[in-house]
């Protein structure tokens, strides 16, 4: 697989093409430092980061009583009057976030633009969110937020965020004061009825008439390295009110801040950003956005046109990036996808053709028996529209394009091997099964290296792989093939086979795994979010349909 050199411009309808940006992951943060800034840091370290991080804590500490006694005795579901010792409180909670942040290197921060007043514009969209560091805009405004419901039983902080008024939709722990203060909506991502419940609050809370603090969305739903800005979930969109479009940016030549699913990890990216003598900050308010009677029925195109809005107000491209592919480039398994590979663009452009099969392994076990009878016959983009049913399309030659080798024809196998990582990215050796079975002679169900390494290379999203070590390695009898069960046998033995045996041209002798970060790399480790940033939509096909109807569902 490879990139194609002339891409389109996600959501444009005319069918204009430009030429490929250079891609860059934005799942992946890479800090690289001079000989000069580590000696910086390394002084930084034994004289300002110990005296930073004790005022930060300090003023993290006495915010907690202040949030404590305002959260007591409050009714979740009843916005109380503002009396004369709220609003102290309030001041003073502001005042003390305002010293914790100085004391971390944020010394001024630029604001543009006028914050809207809630019956203005009940719901503040941000973005780009790429770090824990997103909750200065909170505590500036105490407007209130969406998190994970784990968020609210973080120490301390817990009792701040339940401050700025919480719905508790998985009633579990509420005993964090500083997050009880900023009454947040909390989310479970795995419970469809807490979702569920989350948007119906949100709805509650934005046509409330203005009696609500707003709300602050980071619709992208994850982090990322601001390069960028992937897909909207339609959340934040569906109460079909006006919204306030807000954008952050951390100018400092020395990216400390981005916290990404490949890069440095929370601590470090903590201990580097309070070692800078200067952290700026631009938080720039946009005009509130007004949905149109189309955009109020259709969540998804409201999503997609404040996006775009906010991408050229921050100078950067959009991208159909969504948090399902930061799952695919995070999943667990015995192929870890290297940090150039295609198949985020592939899984993008799956996604808006409609070409994942609803029943996913009934779906591709049909593709690999059709793809067999084929026998290696290479497709043109006619005969490819036509095994997959449906149109021909710009999305569909790009989509061609990643399979095409300069000929014009592509070997219909790899798709389905790419479309089997896409859909289980965990379960390498299903994926592996089903590639032997397209692959496989009939004399002996075995394949050759050549085969060997087009079945890799499309299973990682790469253009070329080295596959000559592994195949030597898993091949004791120099018999010049390989079998499934002996492959098998082989990863069982060897789990880690794609980093000691396999290297591309682009990565060296060994592969990069895009999901884990070598400070904080665990075998079990699952991909998580911070507090600030969940999925809530709905998993409705009307909240997730694409904007430009293409979309067509495979049984």
């Amino acid at each position: 697989m490879r990139f194609p050199t002339i891409r389109r411009c996600p959501g444009e309808g005319d069918g204009k093409k430009e030429l490929a940006p250079p891609f860059r992951n934005p799942f992946v943060h890479d800090l690289r430092f001079t000989p000069l800034e580590k000696a910086k840091i390394a002084l930084m370290t034994v004289t300002l980061f110990p005296i930073r991080l004790f005022l930060a804590a300090f003023m993290m500490l006495l915010a907690w009583p202040f949030a404590f006694i305002a959260s007591v005795g409050r009714n979740e579901m009843v916005v109380e009057s503002q009396s004369l010792w709220r609003k102290f409180v309030d001041i003073a909670l502001r005042t003390i976030m305002r010293v914790m942040w100085f004391a971390g290197g944020f010394h001024w921060m630029t604001v543009k633009g006028r914050q809207a007043l809630p019956a203005e514009a009940p719901i503040l969209t941000l973005g780009p969110h790429s770090s824990y560091f997103d909750a200065i805009p909170v505590t500036m405004s105490m407007a209130s937020i969406v998190m994970k419901a784990e968020s609210k039983d973080i120490p301390v902080w817990g009792t701040l965020i339940k401050y700025i008024r919480p719905v508790f939709v998985s009633r579990s722990d509420q005993d964090s004061p500083l997050i009880k203060y900023i009454r947040p909506v909390f989310v479970s991502r795995s419970d469809q009825d807490s979702r569920k419940k989350t948007v119906e609050e949100i709805k509650r809370r934005a046509h409330s008439g203005g009696q609500w603090p707003q709300i602050m969305i980071f619709p992208e739903g994850t982090c990322t390295n601001r390069s960028c800005l992937i897909t909207y979930k339609p959340g934040a969109f569906i109460p079909a009110v006006p919204v306030q479009p807000v954008v952050i940016k951390y100018p400092n030549k020395m990216d400390t801040i981005t916290w990404t699913w490949q890069g440095p990890g929370a601590f470090k990216i903590l201990w580097l950003t309070l070692c800078q003598l200067h952290n700026e900050f631009i938080i720039e308010f946009l005009p509130v956005y007004t949905p149109s009677e189309e955009e109020k029925k259709n969540p998804a195109l409201f999503a997609h046109n404040v996006r775009r809005l906010m991408a050229k107000a921050l100078d950067i491209p959009v991208t159909d990036y969504s948090f399902e592919d930061c799952q695919l480039a995070m999943a667990e398994g015995q192929l870890r996808l290297p940090v150039e590979t295609c198949l985020l663009e592939f899984a993008k452009l799956v996604r808006r053709l409609g070409l994942k099969p609803q029943n996913v392994e009934k779906g591709l076990q049909e593709f690999g028996n059709r793809a067999r009878k084929m026998e290696g016959e290479n497709l043109r983009l006619d005969d490819f529209a036509h095994y997959l049913d449906v149109p021909v399309s710009d999305m569909l030659r790009d989509l061609f394009s990643l399979f095409n080798e300069e000929d014009n024809m592509i070997d219909v196998r790899e798709y389905v091997i790419a479309l089997s990582v896409v859909c289980r990215p965990a379960k390498t050796m299903e994926t592996m099964k089903l590639a032997f079975k397209m692959f496989e002679a009939e004399e002996d169900g075995a394949i050759t290296e050549a085969e060997l390494a087009c079945i890799l290379k499309t299973a990682l999203g790469v253009a070329d792989l080295n596959v000559s070590r592994l195949f030597t390695a898993i091949d004791t009898e120099d018999t010049g093939k390989l079998t499934f069960d002996k492959f098998r046998s082989f990863a069982e033995q060897q789990p880690n086979f794609s980093e000691d045996y396999l290297s591309t041209d682009n990565t060296g002798p060994e592969m990069a795994a895009l999901h884990q970060s070598p400070e904080n790399a665990t075998p079990n480790a699952k991909p998580q979010t911070n507090g600030f940033c969940p999925d809530f939509s709905p998993p409705d096909n009307h909240h997730s349909a694409t904007t430009d109807g293409s979309v067509k569902k495979h049984n």
